[in-house]
Formats: structure tokens, C-alpha cells, sequence
């Protein structure tokens, strides 16, 4: 999915941990990234560096996702139409942005039931989360810019459903994952480097 909305200016983050979600990987092997939100052209110009197959699936724009116990189609039917990928699809890295500060406890089992089949044991992915639940809401759009640099764009508007999650509990909830390192950043938001748990 294209952002179709006219472009702002971005920001620049550098990131400390983006090095380690790319260090792995070995010229002219074949990456299959999946990344949760639309296609910016930094992005996309970060990655033709590399030899890879790309899936953006703007998520963020989906929510609020919601489905009460006796509904249809269920969260996880919801999150498995979204997540339509072709058959045999491994990532080997998965860019979340804040996602999870976006999707209640149900939402996030939901979301990794239909993520699953399509990961693997060397999968790897980067995510924001908060260090204090009560801190506001960050509304960015992430891309790519450099091995070290991501590029930050305000959003259009808020989005809605913001209700992070305590670091201890994002661990649990994120049960196919293992917080390999994490960094506090100055605005008490975590950035986080996982690694597949399979």
C-alpha cells in the first residue's frame, strides 16, 4: 500500500538498534521483510540497497479492530484477512513501529495467530513500546532512512485506541518473540529489538 496523502517533511531519529536487526544478514541474500505501515519512499529507497521482497500493509489504518465474543468475523479472522500474504511467505524482518501501543491484549494474540505461520526461527523485528503507560501518544509515521536513521513524519491525525502496554506485559503478550535489547529513548518510549521464539 502506496501513502497516497501528500508526503510532509521528515524528521530524523537515529536508532541504536536498527544496526542489530540488519547485522545478520549477508550481501545478496534474498530478505523478506514485512513492514506495518504504508510505503514511504524512504523506505522503499533504503531497501532497493538490497536484494528483497517487500509486503507493507498499512495496519494503522485498519484500527480500531474490535470483535465482541460472539461476533463475525472473530479478531483473528479480522487479522487474517488484513495479513493475506502468498503461500510459502517466511520474514526474515519485521518493522511493527508502535503498533502494539495501538492493539488491546486480545488484539495482539489476534494479531500474532495470523503473523505466525509466516514466521521463523531466525525471524527478527523492531517495535516501539513506552517505559510509562501514562506518557502521550507519539503519532509518527516510521521509515528507513539509514542503517542507523529512521525518518519521522507527523501523522495526519491521532489515531485512535492508544493504550500501551507495561513493558512486563508486552513480554508475555508477545509470546513468539523474546525482547533481544531494548533502549530507553529521551520521550520515555522504548525501542525495541525481538527475535523469533518458535
Amino acid at each position: 500500500m502506496v501513502y497516497r496523502h501528500p508526503l510532509r517533511k521528515p524528521s530524523t531519529q537515529a536508532s541504536k538498534l536498527l544496526p542489530y536487526l540488519f547485522e545478520p544478514l549477508v550481501e545478496q541474500q534474498l530478505v523478506t521483510v514485512f513492514h506495518v505501515g504504508p510505503a514511504l519512499p524512504d523506505t522503499v529507497d533504503f531497501f532497493s540497497n538490497y536484494r528483497c521482497k517487500l509486503h507493507f500493509i498499512d495496519v494503522f489504518s485498519e484500527l480500531p479492530l474490535s470483535a465482541s465474543e460472539d461476533s463475525t468475523p472473530t479478531l483473528v479472522q479480522q487479522f487474517e484477512s488484513l495479513l493475506r500474504f502468498p503461500a510459502r511467505t517466511f520474514f526474515d524482518i519485521c518493522l511493527f513501529w508502535d503498533l502494539f501501543n495501538f492493539l488491546d491484549s486480545a488484539s495482539v494474540s489476534a494479531f500474532l495467530h495470523a503473523l505466525r505461520p509466516h514466521l521463523k526461527d531466525t525471524s527478527r523485528a523492531h517495535a516501539f513500546a513506552v517505559h510509562n503507560v501514562k506518557a502521550p501518544q507519539s503519532s509518527h509515521l516510521y521509515g528507513i532512512m539509514q542503517r542507523d536513521t529512521l525518518s519521522c513524519r507527523s501523522r495526519r491525525a491521532a489515531l485512535p485506541g492508544y493504550a500501551p502496554h507495561r513493558q512486563g506485559e508486552l513480554k508475555e503478550l508477545l509470546h513468539c518473540f523474546k525482547f533481544e535489547r531494548s533502549v530507553l529513548l529521551p520521550d520515555s518510549r522504548l525501542e525495541l529489538l525481538l527475535h523469533a521464539t518458535l
